[in-house]
């Protein structure tokens, strides 16, 4: 298969086939002038690599993955502590967008929105490289 057949057949676009070649991911062959040639297992790979990485998995993490699966002799447990990390980070991500969503739904409810110049909202910006949390600069009109 070439690029355009393996990209159409994985969902992934040609340039993000192309990275995961030149970081190793992948080795399609290569015939004498250059063209890359994919086989079913390069196929297999780079529908496994998107399907990790619409999970958020990092590049390092799939590599990682990528590698277990391939061994088999692999221990289970190797494969949940790397995904066991990835969902602690994405526990991690969410606490910190639920504290992004509380203090823009606060300084959105404090901005009377009218045709009046102050605004909370602007002023917790501007006060952005303050030591206090963002929600401490507003204050309650």
């Amino acid at each position: 298969m070439n690029i355009g057949d393996v990209a159409r057949r994985s969902g992934l676009p040609a340039k993000t086939i192309r990275y995961y070649e030149d970081i190793g991911l992948v080795m399609p062959l290569r015939s004498e002038n250059g063209y890359r040639s994919f086989r079913d297992s390069d196929l297999h790979k780079l529908a496994f690599l998107g399907r990790a990485r619409s999970l958020g998995f990092s590049i390092d993490d799939c590599r990682n993955l990528l590698e277990l699966y391939e061994d088999s002799s692999r221990a289970s447990a190797d494969v949940k502590k790397i995904a066991n990390e990835h969902l602690l980070q994405i526990d991690a991500k969410i606490d910190e967008l639920l504290e992004m969503k509380r203090t823009l739904s606060h300084l959105v409810h404090e901005c009377a929105g009218d045709n009046r110049p102050n605004c909370p909202i602007l002023d917790d910006l501007a006060a952005a490289g303050a030591e206090q949390p963002c929600e401490k600069h507003v204050s309650s009109t």
